[in-house]
C-alpha cells in the first residue's frame, strides 16, 4: 500500500528520485501513465496487470469505455528505476501533467500520483468540501 506525501524536483535529465518507501513496493520497474485531475499515475507491474484485466473486460461497444481505455493506455510507459533510485519521466507525460521542476508524489493505496507542485497546491486550495465528500462516501459504504 502506498501512503504519504513527498516533495522533490526533476533533475536536468527529467528524472525524479523515487522515494525509498515507494521504491520498496514498486520494484525495479513500474508503469507510469496519464492520471485523472492532471497528475500522473504510477502502478506496480502486478497492479497494472489487474487494471488491464478490468479494462479489457469493458465492452468495446461502449464509447466511454473506449475513450477511457485510450486515454489510459496511450500514455502508459514501463519505467525502470536506476541504481540511484531515479526514474526518467517521458516528455509527453511531463507536458500532460504540466511538470516543469518541482514535484509532489503522493501514495494513494494501490498507486502513486505524481503532481506538479503548483498544480497540487492549487488542487488542495480549491475549496473542496471534504465533509460533503465524506457524506457521499458513506453512501458507498465507507
Amino acid at each position: 500500500m502506498f501512503i504519504g506525501e513527498y516533495n522533490h524536483a526533476l533533475d536536468s535529465k527529467n528524472r525524479i528520485i523515487v522515494p525509498s518507501k515507494f521504491r520498496e513496493e514498486l520494484g525495479a520497474k513500474f508503469v507510469l501513465t496519464k492520471g485523472l485531475d492532471g497528475c500522473l499515475y504510477a502502478y506496480t507491474i502486478e497492479e497494472w496487470k489487474e487494471l488491464e484485466k478490468k479494462l479489457r473486460a469493458l465492452p468495446l461497444t461502449s464509447k466511454d469505455a473506449r475513450a477511457f481505455t485510450r486515454f489510459f493506455f496511450s500514455g502508459a510507459n514501463e519505467i525502470e528505476i536506476d541504481k540511484q533510485g531515479r526514474a526518467l519521466i517521458p516528455q509527453n507525460l511531463l507536458e500532460y501533467a504540466k511538470i516543469e521542476k518541482d514535484i509532489v508524489s503522493i501514495g494513494v493505496l494501490t498507486r502513486i500520483e505524481i503532481w506538479s507542485k503548483n498544480h497540487w497546491e492549487d488542487y488542495n486550495s480549491s475549496n473542496i468540501d471534504f465533509d460533503e465528500i465524506a457524506e457521499k462516501m458513506s453512501e458507498l459504504g465507507i
